[in-house]
């Protein structure tokens, strides 16, 4: 999932099809070892160490790089292979840092501490890219093709079948997740159908609408995929998730990015930010609901989740935002704004070279 799934998903690049498959790559098999290892120095969870075998702790170090992964999405085409695995590293262990203090202060269960990892990578990767230099508007290269849509669609479309084991890989009741989660994407990828079709000037599906707001079904029900008890639950979160990032796609790009001088190449903000602010509010509310008749617990209830879920945005922000200072140092070599979404400037291109 995370390496092809993500790896294509973010090819939608004219230019750029080169380095979003081969850096995803990268950035995955390095933080996979740096998150194992931080995980194990961190101590966390103490009291399951000894129950877990290494097949474990490899799945959730694979689940934990979805958030480089999503962060990577804000400033793809613009950080060099550099900054990237240094934005990685620092990445890695701020999550690891936010889910040990949710789960040692907060007392938050494993399961849905991890489960911050889209609201983590996507705030961490809008911090970092509000330090990077916009690129010119009347660019070409930050634009699609049909060949890149369709290899972005097929990573679009791999992501989309394996989001439920994604939702019950860490769970008991498995299940139960499976299919809450299965619920939660096909409404998602009506809705986003419906409303492409119903929002565009000539009657015709957008790529980009369905893009981003098929999978946002499966990242807002992933905090509530275990407690859900009826499918229509599920498909009402599918329904507004998808609704959230379709429209939110308009008002972000066109109103509140512009105005913080944020250039969210991959639109994370409203594939996985928005909804995983839904996920993490929903969370809250099906949690009262089922213990409404125990009183003394509500406050509990409802004080924990939101307490973890502003201290992962916080640190998310605030980690992000120092770590975008820091790659953009001359030490690091920024890549200059002509050379943004562009393959040649990292890749060799044989049949480009003089006398082939």
């Amino acid at each position: 999932m995370v390496i092809l799934g993500f790896g294509f998903f973010l090819t939608f690049l004219k230019r750029y099809g080169f380095s979003s498959t081969g850096f995803n790559l990268l950035i995955i098999v390095l933080g996979v070892q740096c998150s194992v290892l931080i995980e194990y120095l961190l101590g966390f969870p103490i009291q399951k160490r000894e129950d877990e075998d290494g097949l474990k702790r490899i799945t959730k170090a694979a689940v934990s790089m979805t958030a480089v992964v999503i962060s990577t999405g804000a400033v793809l085409g613009k950080a060099n292979p550099v900054q990237l695995i240094l934005m990685a590293v620092v990445e890695i262990i701020a999550f690891h840092m936010s889910r040990w203090i949710n789960i040692t202060s907060l007392q938050v269960s494993d399961n849905i501490s991890m489960m911050h990892v889209h609201l983590f990578g996507a705030y961490f990767g809008l911090a970092v890219s509000s330090r990077f230099s916009e690129p010119s508007p009347r660019t070409e290269k930050n634009a699609s093709t049909p060949k890149s849509d369709l290899l972005s669609m097929l990573g679009t479309l791999f992501l989309w079948v394996f989001w439920p084991s994604f939702n019950s890989v860490l769970e008991v009741d498995k299940t139960k997740a499976i299919y809450n989660t299965y619920f939660a994407l096909a409404v998602s990828a009506v809705t986003a159908f419906m409303l492409s079709l119903l929002t565009a000037k000539d009657g015709k599906f957008r790529m980009t609408d369905i893009h981003s707001a098929v999978l946002a079904g499966g990242v807002t029900v992933g905090y509530a995929a275990n407690i859900i008890k009826y499918p229509w639950i599920a498909m009402i979160l599918g329904l507004l998730a998808s609704g959230i990032a379709v429209l939110g796609s308009y008002c972000l790009q066109r109103c509140l990015h512009p105005a913080l001088k944020i250039h969210d190449a991959s639109g994370i903000h409203f594939t996985f930010g928005l909804p995983g602010v839904l996920g993490a509010v929903a969370q809250v509310v099906l949690s009262v609901l089922e213990n409404w008749t125990e009183s003394s617990r509500l406050t509990y209830l409802v004080m924990i989740p939101i307490g973890a879920f502003c201290l992962t945005i916080s640190v998310a922000l605030i980690t992000g935002f120092i770590t975008g200072l820091i790659v953009n140092l001359k030490l690091f070599k920024t890549t200059p704004v002509p050379k943004y979404f562009e393959d040649q400037f990292y890749w060799e291109f044989p049949h480009l070279a003089v006398g082939f």
